[in-house]
C-alpha cells in the first residue's frame, strides 16, 4: 500500500498518523497548507512569542521530503482572526475561512490525483470537511479512500444538542454545530458515502454513525493517545478549596452551563479555573458565568499542561466530542478526569479506579463526584497516578503504528 495524507492544519493526531504511515513505508506523501520541521528557519522563527503557532505546526523532519504545502490562505487566515477580520474568516463565505482552507487543500489534492502516473498510489487518506474532490478523483483512479472522522456524526450531533437549545436557551447561541448550510451536511454525508473505510477515535464516535441514512464502510476504532509522561505530578496536601479545571471552547455543546451549576451549589468549597476561547461574545450567560471563575482564554499548549499538574482535577462534561484530547492530556499529568459517556472517556477511564464517567447533561452527577472528592481528597493522588499509569501505556507513536497496521490489514 501507498496512500497519500491530507489534513490542511495539522494537529496531534495528524502528526502522529503521518509519521506512522512513514514509518511503515506506507506514506507517498503528506499534503498541508503550512509545516515546520524541526531546525528548519521558519521552525526558528517560532521561537518569537509572537509567532509560536509556528510549533504547533511542527513534524517529524522525515516527514519534510514528502510534504506539499499549501501555506498562503491558511496563513492570511491565522494573521485576519487574530486581526478582527471577522468578514474574512466568516463561517463558510469568508474568503479565507476554515472552510475555504479545507475547500482549497482538497482541490490541490484532488488535481494531484488525477496527475498521478498508474500505480504510484493505492490510497487517499483524508479527514471531515476535507475529503469530497479527493475522494472523487481517487474514484476514477481506482484508490482505495480512507475517512477519518475526529469528531461525531452531524445528526446525531443534531438531535442529541437540540433539546439543549430548548431546555437552556440562554446558552443556545453558543451552540454553533446548527449554523452549518445544507450544502455542507449534503458534503459530509457525501464525504460518507464515497469511504471505503472509516476511521474513528471513539466508540461514540462510531455510535453516532447508526443515524447515517444508508450504508456505510466498515468503521475502525482506533483511540488517540496520551502526550508522554515526563514529570511527577506534587500532590498538594489537600485543604479546601479543591481546585477544578475545565479546558476546551465556551459552549453548551461541552456542558458548561452544568458545571457552573454543580461549582455554585458546592462554594466555597471548590474553586474554578476555566480556560477557553468563548464562541461567541454575545451570550449573557457565558459572560456572567464566567465573571464568578477565574477565566483564561488561551494558553500555549505547555503552560496548560502545567496548568494541569497544578490542578486536583479536571472536569471535562461534554455532551458531544468525538474524542476529547484534554482527557488523555490532564491524565498524562497526574490529574485525575471527571468526564461523561459522550466523549473518549471510556475507553481510557475505569471509573472509580483512575477517574469517573458521569451521565452527560447533569449538574448533579458532576455535584455528586465532586462532593464524593471532597468527603475523601486522599482519592486525588491514588486516582492520579493510577491516570499516570494509564497515560504510559499509550503514547503517540503506538497510535501511528496501530492506525498504519490497521490499514495494512
Amino acid at each position: 500500500m501507498k496512500l497519500i495524507l491530507s489534513h490542511p492544519t495539522g494537529n496531534e493526531f495528524v502528526r502522529a498518523a503521518a509519521t506512522g504511515f512513514l514509518k511503515k513505508d506506507i506514506l507517498l506523501n503528506f499534503n498541508t497548507t503550512f509545516a515546520s520541521f524541526q531546525g528548519s528557519f521558519i521552525d526558528q522563527l517560532g521561537s518569537i512569542g509572537a509567532l509560536s503557532e509556528i510549533h504547533r505546526r511542527r513534524f517529524d523532519s522525515n516527514l519534510k521530503p514528502l510534504t506539499n504545502l499549501w501555506p498562503w490562505r491558511e496563513v492570511i487566515r491565522v494573521v485576519a482572526s487574530r486581526a478582527g477580520l471577522k468578514l474574512l474568516v466568516k463561517h463558510e463565505i469568508g474568503q479565507f475561512c476554515v472552510d475555504a482552507v479545507y475547500r482549497h487543500l482538497d482541490r490541490k489534492v484532488a488535481m494531484m490525483v488525477n496527475s498521478l502516473s498508474e500505480n504510484s498510489a493505492s490510497a487517499v487518506y483524508a479527514y471531515e470537511d476535507g475529503a469530497i474532490a479527493t475522494f472523487r478523483a481517487a474514484k476514477k483512479h481506482g484508490l482505495e479512500c480512507v475517512y477519518d472522522l475526529p469528531i461525531g456524526y452531524w445528526r446525531s450531533a443534531r438531535e442529541l444538542l437540540k433539546n439543549e437549545r430548548e431546555n437552556k436557551p440562554e446558552w443556545a447561541s453558543t451552540i454553533l454545530s446548527f449554523d452549518d448550510s445544507e450544502e455542507k451536511l449534503k458534503q459530509k454525508d457525501e464525504e460518507l458515502r464515497l469511504a471505503d473505510r472509516i476511521i474513528v477515535a471513539s466508540q461514540f464516535t462510531a455510535n453516532t454513525l447508526n443515524l447515517y441514512p444508508g450504508p456505510l464502510a466498515s468503521i475502525d476504532i482506533i483511540p488517540y493517545a496520551f502526550p508522554e509522561v515526563k514529570t511527577f505530578k506534587e500532590y498538594r496536601k489537600f485543604k479546601n478549596p479543591l481546585k477544578l479545571l475545565f479546558v476546551g471552547g465556551l459552549s453548551q455543546r461541552k456542558g458548561i452551563a452544568y458545571l457552573f451549576e454543580a461549582v455554585e451549589a458546592l462554594e466555597p468549597f471548590v474553586e474554578l479555573t476555566i480556560v477557553g476561547q468563548k464562541s461567541v461574545q454575545n451570550c449573557s450567560a457565558l459572560n456572567v458565568a464566567l465573571s464568578k471563575h477565574k477565566w483564561i482564554p488561551s494558553l500555549p499548549h505547555e503552560k496548560v499542561l502545567r496548568l494541569m499538574r497544578e490542578h486536583d482535577v479536571l472536569v471535562f462534561p461534554s455532551l458531544f466530542e468525538g474524542f476529547g484530547l484534554v482527557i488523555t492530556e490532564a491524565m498524562s499529568q497526574g490529574t485525575p478526569v471527571i468526564t461523561t459517556d459522550r466523549t473518549a472517556g471510556p475507553e481510557f477511564i475505569d471509573h472509580g479506579k483512575n477517574g469517573w464517567i458521569i451521565e452527560a447533561g447533569s449538574s448533579s452527577a458532576i455535584k455528586g463526584v465532586i462532593e464524593e472528592i471532597l468527603y475523601n481528597p486522599c482519592i486525588i493522588e491514588n486516582f492520579g497516578r493510577a491516570a499516570t499509569e494509564t497515560a504510559r501505556k499509550r503514547t503517540w507513536e503506538c497510535y501511528g503504528l496501530e492506525l498504519a497496521e490497521t490499514l495494512l490489514r
